[in-house]
């Protein structure tokens, strides 16, 4: 019996231990894949192989990429459905825009000045993912993702309604609820008043200074923060949350405690993303961050595989530049995405097409069945 028990510890440990080296190897998959892509992109631009649409669409790609981990944490590790998203982002955005416009005297570095804005818009989005968490992580089923959405339309109103600007004297900011306001009720200085958001028109005129290399290393960084969260004490605890909340409970788990550090940390990071964004353009405004975003989102995190960062990572590249790279085909643009898409859902969520991938690899497994 003694030795039949050892033989089963023996296995479930060479079992847990063969478990833990296929998640490092598609951990250093995921920054290997990402640092190979921005190396050869860099190449292509440097050498005038990317032409100026493709090269615009850079930051944008890089910023939903973050959007799509961000997401994936709470929809694939933590197990809940959110469906605002866009909410914590467009808060990012606009919180980084104001930031980067008020402090453009006080730090002419642009690159200090970007991640400053960035540091901002992601303390805000995580202040208010803390506040949202509170009431709505000690829910059950559909209500985080009711809620998230209420949030989400709650926050464009708000913004939509926002009137800010900046002079000498510092920020000036005016709440348009009644729709009888504008810049002028502001009070800038003539001479050194600046209008950041002008209510329902959103951000314009604003100073472009976000980089392909910025948004590089918010991906980096968002994948160490997710993949270490996720190996860490509290991901684990998270993960069993998400499997069983009852067993959970009953070893002690603070339910709350582990699903309120896992979803603000999912806002923190979409904040940050928010912010970079924001600062690619020229003028944004929140019905760019409206509920169609929100699910543009999900979709990544669906199709890339629920848990699965690099899949996330691979389809937030392809799916978003997908439909700009199709519109030469105007006609057809449309339908051929949806074909994408549907191929791509049979193909992450068919077991016969993985059993092919295991097949294509038999060295590989004899190796494994013979240790």
């Amino acid at each position: 019996m003694k030795k039949q028990n050892a033989v089963a510890a023996g296995a479930s440990a060479l079992k847990n231990r063969r478990k833990i080296e296929k998640t490092q190897i598609a951990n250093y998959m995921s920054y290997a894949v990402v640092t190979a892509a921005f190396l050869i992109v860099t190449f292509m631009s440097q050498g005038g192989l990317l032409n100026k649409k493709m090269q615009g669409l850079l930051v944008p790609v890089c910023c939903y990429i973050v959007m799509a981990l961000s997401l994936n944490l709470t929809v694939g590790v933590m197990g809940e459905l959110s469906l605002g998203h866009a909410g914590f982002m467009s808060l990012g955005a606009f919180t980084g825009v104001v930031v980067s416009q008020s402090l453009a005297g006080a730090i002419p570095n642009t690159a200090l000045r970007l991640a400053v804005s960035m540091v901002c818009g992601a303390a805000v989005a995580a202040v208010a993912g803390f506040l949202i968490g509170l009431p709505v992580l000690r829910l059950r089923g559909d209500y985080l993702a009711i809620v998230t959405l209420a949030f989400g339309e709650i926050i464009a109103d708000i913004i939509n309604c926002l009137i800010v600007g900046h002079d000498a004297n510092g920020l000036h900011i005016v709440f348009n609820f009644k729709g009888d306001k504008s810049v002028a009720d502001l009070g800038l200085d003539p001479d050194s008043g600046v209008a950041i958001i002008k209510g329902a028109q959103g951000a314009v005129g604003t100073k472009t200074i976000a980089s392909f290399t910025a948004g590089f290393i918010l991906i980096v960084i968002t994948l160490f923060l997710v993949l270490n969260f996720i190996r860490s004490r509290t991901g684990r605890a998270v993960l069993a949350i998400r499997d069983n909340r009852i067993a959970a409970e009953s070893m002690g788990l603070n339910v709350m405690k582990y699903k309120m550090i896992a979803f603000v940390i999912s806002t923190t990071l979409a904040g940050a993303a928010g912010a970079l964004y924001g600062l690619n353009f020229t003028g944004i405004s929140a019905t760019k961050f409206n509920f169609n975003t929100s699910i543009l989102v999900l979709v990544f995190v669906v199709l890339g595989g629920l848990g699965n960062m690099l899949g996330s990572i691979i389809a937030a590249t392809v799916l978003y530049i997908l439909p700009e790279a199709l519109r030469g085909f105007a006609d057809y643009r449309m339908l051929i995405y949806a074909v994408v898409l549907i191929i791509v859902m049979l193909t992450t969520n068919n077991p016969k097409v993985k059993n092919l991938f295991l097949k294509i690899l038999p060295k590989r497994k004899q190796k494994e069945g013979a240790q």
